[in-house]
């Protein structure tokens, strides 16, 4: 057993405060609320990247700019992310894996940051006609987010009691859309004062760009200062990047059949968020004609509705169970489809983002909760590899199926988001065979530490 006399004297002041006694009755022993901190903070610091690279500037500057308005430069653009999440597909369950043989998250998580810094300072080099360049650093700076996005999943257990993965993710996730604003706020303000000086976007986003890198290397260093690695290393043998994928697949068919369930139900459902994570900024400059200011604002409330929306239903979820709080979130993806698709007038937009932001929030922390909940203890990186494997492949098919039907239809958005819908039907279906009871017993009975050597 984990209980010692002395774990009042880590956080004295979390033991009386009432906020530390809500704060102990969902961590695990031992952890601290600076450690919950930090964990959260990556949340924090990466939430910039995606919010301000894949959603709003940098996307609709690669489409408007770069590629000059070509009808050929989202389905570019949505290639290039296309090769980078297939690259994470094909590497991260192996990476995940050597993380557990050698109690080596910390490390990977280092590495894939410093990555992405360095990759998005290189976005900051490319202007107009640039696309090869372009291309080349937006896969490079996604490859490692995605490694870092999975990784700082996988010390959620290690943190959170079985009964409160809902809450704690919901926590992490909402604390990151903040840092997501902050990032869009301040860049906000550079493309207001920039275009006010006459700027053009080819001189102001590289600018922002390096903004970005900035903050994303400045708010990650509490996580590699304070967060703690506590699962011992496993030991397992090394293997190589097809034979662990194939093996690691071929296990979940036999033993691990609902997580199986979890990571179809999972692809699916996140090809649709893909969609909205990546082309929301382009949909809302081709369809609805919004200029650069009025994209990043309609970005910040939907960051907002994310963030309330995570914090909040991370409560709901544990309360009524994963399987009823993810149906729930899917049915609310469908309703949004459906408003952005009728949208003529702004207003309706503006509701759809709203909605949107709402679903995003609770369905992407409700995911790594889920897996949480069935992934064995020794196993951590190597199941949220195989998550991160799963959401990837959907972050190809998703974007790349958007950018395919605007592409062969001469343009139309409207009927690429409707054709997004079907995912998320898809990925309700498919959860309706989900059982986390039975996922849970088996995670019991056959995740112990010899199991990870397959």
């Amino acid at each position: 057993m984990n209980h010692r006399p002395t774990q009042a004297s880590d956080a004295p002041q979390d033991e009386r405060a009432p906020e530390g006694r809500v704060l102990r009755s969902a961590l695990n022993s031992g952890v601290t609320r600076r450690e919950v901190w930090a964990w959260a903070m990556y949340d924090f610091a990466n939430s910039g990247y995606t919010t301000v690279v894949l959603t709003t500037v940098f996307s609709a500057y690669f489409v408007g700019v770069v590629a000059a308005g070509k009808d050929w430069g989202t389905l570019a653009f949505t290639g290039a992310l296309s090769l980078s999440y297939l690259l994470v597909m094909l590497t991260m369950p192996t990476l995940g894996a050597r993380a557990d043989a050698r109690a080596g998250k910390r490390r990977l998580l280092f590495t894939s940051t410093v990555g992405c810094v360095l990759a998005t300072l290189l976005l900051a080099f490319t202007g107009p006609g640039d696309i090869a360049w372009g291309l080349f650093a937006l896969a490079l700076s996604n490859y490692c987010y995605c490694v870092g996005e999975s990784i700082i999943a996988a010390f959620l257990p290690e943190i959170a009691k079985p009964t409160a993965l809902g809450r704690v993710s919901g926590w992490g996730w909402s604390f990151g859309y903040f840092g997501g604003m902050l990032t869009l706020g301040l860049s906000l303000a550079l493309v207001s004062w920039a275009s006010d000086a006459g700027q053009t976007a080819s001189q102001y986003v590289p600018n922002v760009m390096v903004l970005t890198a900035v903050l994303f290397a400045v708010a990650a260093i509490p996580s590699f200062l304070f967060l703690r690695e506590r699962t011992p290393a496993s030991r397992a043998p090394a293997q190589g990047m097809f034979a662990r994928l194939h093996a690691a697949w071929k296990e979940t068919g036999h033993s691990y059949t609902d997580f199986r369930t979890l990571l179809v139900c999972g692809a699916f459902y996140h090809a649709g968020i893909s969609v909205v994570i990546t082309l929301s900024a382009v949909y809302a400059t081709e369809a609805m004609g919004f200029t650069m200011a009025q994209t990043m604002m309609l970005v910040f409330t939907v960051n907002i509705a994310a963030a309330a929306g995570a914090f909040l239903f991370g409560y709901v979820q544990d309360r009524v169970g994963h399987k009823p709080a993810l149906a729930v979130t899917l049915i609310g993806w469908m309703v949004m489809i459906g408003l952005a698709y009728v949208a003529v007038q702004p207003w309706v937009f503006w509701l759809a983002a709203t909605v949107a932001g709402l679903c995003m929030g609770t369905s992407q922390s409700a995911g790594r909760a889920m897996v949480g909940a069935l992934a064995p203890g020794q196993r951590l990186a190597e199941f949220y590899a195989l998550w991160t494997f799963a959401t990837q492949l959907a972050a190809v098919v998703g974007p790349l199926c958007y950018g395919i039907v605007t592409w062969t239809t001469g343009g139309n958005h409207r009927l690429a988001l409707l054709f997004t819908g079907l995912f998320f039907l898809v990925g309700l279906a498919v959860l309706t065979r989900l059982d986390f009871d039975r996922g849970a017993r088996v995670r019991d009975t056959m995740g112990k530490p010899q199991a990870a050597a397959l």
